[in-house]
């Protein structure tokens, strides 16, 4: 089952720890992803403050 981190939003399918900032504070009660390819172009991931390509969701629900 597929996790993300309530730090920085990154979803990861593996592990206990957030490989972007480390932290160990997971949950699996999560909705709505995007998927950021290109930081430095995409003006998506500016809006939202992402500075690494990955999947981030939207919004964590706990």
């Amino acid at each position: 089952m597929e996790k993300a981190c309530r730090n920085c939003k990154v979803i990861i399918s593996q592990g206990e720890k957030c490989p972007i900032c480390g932290q160990s504070n997971m949950t699996t009660k999560w909705s709505g992803y995007v998927v950021i390819l290109n930081v430095e172009k995409s003006d998506i991931a500016k809006k939202l403050g992402f500075t690494v390509n990955g999947t981030y969701a939207l919004n964590i629900n706990e």
